[in-house]
């Protein structure tokens, strides 16, 4: 199973002792200093008592990204501002035959801007206010976030029988909730003082941002699911849902809480995509019995390995470099017109997936079922339409908690 660090802490009776932290890496996967200090740091947060840390550990602002964290009190800001974030996977009924991928680049440049769906219809159909942020469903927002056409490299048989269609093609969604969840985030944000603090969850403050979060996660489901809508479309397939996993939320765990940051949060039996670069393969896994000690956690993908400042220095410092980036040995493209994001999020700022997967494997949380290859990555056109998230009219903006009662 997983590594562990004993517990540590003041000698004092006036300091809590630190939290025990439960690392599931091998020495063979790249974990920065900077991540294991904040592994510390959360360890030792009010009412923190595990802390499961994930292969794709690595730094983040609030603390690590890559972990599962068990407390009684509530902290929003390990979730951070992108709540709900996650990745769903969907199978097109379009053949891999008759992909020509020129064609299909061609056509996802124009998914943002595609009308297959009425905004204040979908929010209403998902029980959410139909003025919640509509501008921004379908969208995908910046950093690591992408729409991505695959096909099945290789498969693993599961009980005799490959649960992927190698003839298939699929699309691999990973985005959130957009402004929704920094407008919740920039609220939160004046409720504690410090920060790390965190909230009772039982107070008028943590039952009014569970309630929040509640409806980030639900917004961003329904936000990956019109993506992949609108990306069929011109596709012109049909989609069938896979699996769609959250990896930034909060989950009861009987008396306590379970605080996803950067960690796919499943079940026994869950399908799960740990995510590859878009030079490189990403994976499909079954989560097993065992994750019950990694709090419900595993990885969501390959975790970065070089920060995004790191980059400009390391790839893409002339034309030719720029060029190789928006291609792989797949015969794959990137769509992405901001010439620092290509850089940012080349192949080489992340790990290697594959040994996340092993290493998971090896702790006994996951088994393989099939890796995929990137065909077609859509992260940012230029003719796209533009981030109308922020900054929103007040009235708006004020619907995003359905009130504080």
């Amino acid at each position: 199973m997983g590594n562990f660090i004993g517990s540590s802490g003041s000698s004092s009776p006036c300091v809590a002792e630190a939290a025990h932290i439960q690392n599931y890496f091998s020495s063979r996967t790249w974990i920065e200093g900077a991540a294991l200090e904040q592994l510390k740091s959360v360890a030792a947060l009010p009412g923190v008592s595990s802390v499961a840390a994930f292969p794709d550990l690595h730094p983040g602002k609030y603390g690590p990204t890559g972990i599962a964290v068990l407390s009684q009190r509530l902290h929003p800001q390990l979730i951070g501002n992108d709540i709900g974030c996650g990745m769903s996977l969907f199978e097109l009924d379009l053949p891999l035959r008759k992909l020509r991928i020129d064609r299909a680049v061609e056509g996802l440049r124009r998914i943002e801007a595609e009308d297959v769906f009425d905004p204040a219809e979908a929010l209403a159909a998902s029980s959410l206010p139909p003025d919640l942020f509509p501008a921004a469903l379908g969208t995908i927002g910046g950093g690591n976030h992408f729409c991505e056409l695959q096909a099945v490299d290789q498969t693993v048989d599961a009980a005799g029988q490959s649960m992927f269609d190698r003839q298939r093609l699929y699309l691999l969604v990973h985005s959130g909730s957009r402004g929704l969840g920094a407008f919740v985030f920039g609220q939160m944000l004046d409720l504690q003082s410090p920060i790390t603090a965190g909230l009772d969850p039982a107070s008028e403050d943590g039952v009014h941002w569970r309630r929040q979060h509640d409806v980030c996660v639900t917004w961003a489901s329904l936000n990956r699911r019109l993506i992949a809508e609108r990306a069929a479309s011109v596709l012109r397939a049909d989609l069938r849902l896979v699996t769609d996993v959250p990896h930034n939320l909060v989950r009861d765990r009987g008396t306590a809480l379970v605080h996803h940051k950067g960690s796919a949060a499943v079940q026994a039996g869950d399908m799960a995509p740990i995510a590859g670069s878009r030079a490189s393969l990403s994976y499909v896994v079954r989560s097993l019995d065992s994750t019950g000690p990694s709090l419900g956690g595993i990885s969501h993908g390959a975790g970065r390995k070089y920060d995004r400042a790191t980059m400009h220095g390391r790839t893409g410092r002339n034309r030719s470099e720029r060029v190789a980036l928006l291609k792989n040995e797949w015969g794959g493209q990137l769509i992405c017109d901001d010439r620092s994001l290509v850089i940012e999020e080349a192949a080489g700022a992340y790990k290697d997936a594959g040994q996340v997967v092993q290493d998971l494997a090896d702790a006994g949380l996951v088994q393989e079922l099939a890796a995929m290859r990137p065909l077609v990555t859509y992260k940012k056109a230029i003719e796209g339409p533009p981030d109308r998230t922020r900054n929103k009219p007040s009235r708006e903006r004020g619907r995003a908690g359905h009130g504080r009662g």
